[in-house]
């Protein structure tokens, strides 16, 4: 029954949020390292295509991988680029330039041009940066650092201590492998808003006390 009760909270939950929700499509090149200030795990992206976001402002830092021609390396991968929108459309995909050769890829290191489209192909207005100076140990806290330093794609809201809505550990035992949903369930947790979030603690812990 309490099961019953937390999954249909859970569906409304979800159908709130996708039915004013942007798809952020992937391309196997992007290596996305954090969504409005929180770190995303590699392994919960692996195999998925695209992301569901709240429509509104977002940020993203992510780089690009990919192997080039006549490389001797494995791959090549780009400074960490930062990027921030608002948006009210239904998709959204990062569209980057020719990127096959070392020279190319030089080109772009030293200055990254790519732009961000919706469904129609129409360029989305966009603020742009490269995340320099950092040691890349964590992610999360360099951008927390960012947004806080009045940068062009500073956000200083995603700056903030994320404690409203961190995942309990009871979350996250829920959220985990031994359930057939968890994945999926850590990946939604992790691109809805902090209200939603706050909302999904609240209903784990009440069915949890229940």
């Amino acid at each position: 029954m309490k099961l019953g009760l937390l999954l249909t909270g859970l569906m409304a939950m979800w159908v709130a949020a996708a039915a004013h929700a942007t798809t952020l499509k992937l391309a196997p090149e992007i290596d996305l390292l954090v969504l409005d200030g929180h770190k995303i795990s590699g392994s919960l992206l692996k195999g998925a295509d695209g992301l569901e976001l709240e429509q509104g402002q977002h940020q993203l830092l992510f780089r690009v991988d990919k192997r080039l021609e006549n490389s001797h390396t494995s791959s090549w991968r780009s400074p960490p680029l930062i990027v921030t929108f608002t948006t009210n459309v239904k998709s959204i995909a990062i569209a980057l330039p020719a990127i096959r050769t070392s020279a190319q890829a030089r080109a772009f290191a030293h200055h990254p041009d790519f732009q961000l489209h919706d469904e129609h192909g129409k360029v989305v207005q966009s603020e742009q940066d490269t995340l320099t100076g950092t040691a890349g140990e964590n992610y999360e806290r360099e951008m927390a650092a960012y947004n806080m330093q009045g940068h062009s794609a500073s956000v200083p809201r995603f700056a903030q201590p994320h404690t409203t809505g961190s995942p309990t550990d009871d979350t996250l035992t829920f959220a985990s492998s031994h359930y057939p949903a968890g994945r999926v369930l850590q990946l939604w947790y992790q691109q809805v808003d902090a209200a939603t979030r706050q909302r999904f603690v609240l209903l784990m812990k009440a069915f949890r006390t229940g």
